[in-house]
């Protein structure tokens, strides 16, 4: 089985240097490999292909077989690293904390320890370490 750091790995060697960011790598028991990555403005396909390309080269097929994607995470996904909250400030957000309450807002002031949330009139504060999930409200303007 390819191990899910030697990825990590080869991502962050294409990445380094650049806006791009990892956001999940996940590798099954059957080799088929997921990498989540973006940057502040969007990744585009082209950026996908070179972290594919990359990956794809620095593995064997003739040892170890697999089946490899990359692409940025959808609006469903969860946010999983800090440069997501940092790159959606300013956007309509729903938090999820640690005992099931929900919160939607306007995401704000992005630390290393954690955010603010503008909900109506009032600002709420949270610590990573207190949030299940934070997911993107997709509005339209």
């Amino acid at each position: 089985m390819i191990e899910k750091q030697t990825i990590q790995e080869l991502v962050k060697e294409v990445i380094i240097g650049t806006e791009l960011f990892m956001v999940a790598v996940k590798v099954s028991s059957s080799n088929r490999i997921i990498v989540l990555s973006d940057k502040n403005d969007g990744i585009t396909i082209d950026e996908c292909a070179s972290i594919h390309r990359h990956i794809e080269k620095s593995l064997d097929r003739e040892k170890e077989d697999f089946e490899l994607q990359v692409s940025s995470p959808g609006l469903d996904v969860p946010f999983a690293v800090i440069e997501q909250y940092i790159k959606n400030e300013g956007n309509k957000v729903e938090v999820t904390d640690n005992e099931g309450s929900k919160y939607t807002g306007n995401l704000k002031n992005v630390t290393k320890g954690g955010f603010e949330l503008e909900v109506k009139l009032k600002v709420l504060s949270f610590n990573f370490d207190q949030i299940k999930s934070t997911r993107v409200i997709l509005t339209i303007k």
